[in-house]
């Protein structure tokens, strides 16, 4: 596994836990998904999953902007570890 592939991992992996911790948003996620708790407890080790979760939460600036600042990380950190993940090098606009 190459270094970004891990990172991207690694920062998709936080950004689930922020966003299972998030009492607002965690059911705008599952209702968009129509993920169960079961699937997100098994999706948490699956790279595809983990990139559907970033592509969840930057769907709005403020969450991006939020997780980031939580983190103390750049705000195109999500996007260049979505990049690395499974499905993540094809932008798809419509």
């Amino acid at each position: 596994m190459s270094h970004a592939r891990e990172f991207a991992e690694t920062l998709a992996l936080q950004c689930f836990t922020w966003l299972a911790g998030n009492e607002e948003l965690l059911p705008i996620f599952m209702g968009a998904s129509g993920v169960s708790e079961e699937d997100m407890r098994k999706g948490a080790q699956d790279p595809v999953f983990l990139g559907s979760v970033l592509d969840f939460v930057m769907m709005d600036d403020a969450w991006v902007i939020e997780f980031c600042a939580t983190q103390g990380i750049a705000n195109d950190s999500l996007m260049r570890a979505r990049m690395a993940l499974p499905g993540g090098e094809h932008v798809n606009w419509t």
